[in-house]
């Protein structure tokens, strides 16, 4: 059986416990009273007394909570709930009183008027103060639930908003990549069929990758590597024996959690400053490594430069911006992303993230060999 105090439930056994705690404290100090003025109650009577008291007043606690629910007082101090609530504490008093009164006459000899004279007498001043009291804690009690209620509604609105910023990223990363490879396969229909049937049918095996994770803002470092495969084999067509490609992974990174994404609009600015702007040949380079607790991931063209100044970085397009507010929004200050140059030539961009591996499915696939 529950008790209910507004909307917190409590256990009646649990209840009516702490209500004896309060008629135990009271009945000591009753008859500590009576030893000091050589009244001859014994311990029994004071308690006996204090337990009419106190447990009229557990009832009456659930009617006292309603009504501060009911009535409350909010800030600015408003008159009317101020006032609903000091009507409410004199009748509610005054019913306890009275309650108190009926029971007591039970086992005293004198009259229901004697008792509830001696209970306004003795009581009444108490009873005000036991009112407040359980208003104060169920004021308290309705402040604490609001205050975490907005917590809650804050969180899950920051929540949301960061999925919502980190859906538009990724759409903005997609139909980029989309435009540029449909473009070269509409450039190799009239140059090399067989080459822009086998384009297609990559693009459609990475699409269909796409959807698969596009709800998800985080996949292992296999996964992520498994779709720049597919997109590196879509280039690799494109630029035949003018783009090579390696991989260097770490075995203890793959099952390290990535921003999904993550590497093929970097591999896709990096082919888009190289050997699409530049003559001559081109190497795309991706390494992984553990540092400690950093996941650092290299890419590297050999085929590009980067000016002296922070307008370079600026100049590497949507990509490398993209890659920074999503970083940013997932990891905050601890995920870095740079540019930088690489001897004899070319640019490597680093990524640092916090190392974390996560958990996939087992029918996870395969990192091709490149």
């Amino acid at each position: 059986m529950m008790v209910r105090l507004g909307n917190t439930q409590v256990g009646l056994f649990r209840y009516l416990g702490l209500w004896a705690v309060v008629v135990v404290v009271f009945a000591i100090q009753g008859s500590m009273k009576d030893a000091l003025y050589g009244n001859t109650w014994s311990f029994f009577d004071d308690l006996r007394w204090s337990i009419i008291q106190w447990y009229t007043w557990a009832a009456l606690a659930p009617l006292v909570f309603r009504l501060a629910a009911r009535y409350p007082i909010r800030s600015p101090v408003r008159l009317r709930g101020l006032g609903m609530q000091l009507a409410a504490s004199m009748g509610v008093t005054l019913l306890a009183m009275l309650i108190g009164a009926f029971v007591s006459t039970a086992f005293e000899p004198s009259s229901f008027d004697a008792q509830l004279r001696q209970f306004l007498y003795q009581h009444f001043a108490t009873g005000l103060l036991v009112y407040w009291s359980l208003f104060a804690i169920q004021q308290a009690i309705r402040f604490h639930a609001e205050k975490t209620l907005r917590e809650i509604e804050a969180s899950q609105m920051a929540t949301e908003l960061a999925k919502s910023r980190l859906r538009a990223l990724k759409s903005q990363l997609q139909p980029h990549f989309l435009f540029n490879t449909l473009h070269a396969i509409a450039t190799l229909l009239d140059q090399d069929t067989p080459s822009a049937e086998d384009m297609l049918l990559r693009l459609s095996d990475l699409l269909r990758a796409f959807l698969e994770d596009y709800d998800g803002q985080e996949v292992s470092l296999r996964r992520e590597l498994v779709l720049l495969d597919l997109y590196l084999g879509i280039q690799r067509i494109r630029f035949k024996d003018r783009l090579t490609t390696h991989i260097y992974v770490a075995p203890d990174t793959l099952d390290c959690a990535v921003p999904s994404l993550i590497l093929q609009p970097i591999v896709e600015n990096a082919i888009s400053h190289g050997i699409s702007k530049r003559i001559g040949v081109d190497c795309i380079e991706v390494e992984s490594r553990r540092e400690g607790n950093t996941l650092c991931i290299d890419v590297r063209n050999r085929n590009s430069k980067l000016e002296a100044g922070p307008a370079s970085t600026i100049g590497h397009g949507i990509g490398l911006s993209n890659t920074e507010l999503r970083l940013r929004e997932l990891y905050g200050q601890v995920a870095q992303v740079s540019l930088g140059m690489i001897w004899p030539e070319g640019v490597v961009c680093r990524l640092r993230l916090p190392f974390r591996e996560i958990e996939e499915l087992d029918d996870a696939p395969e990192v091709a060999s490149l």
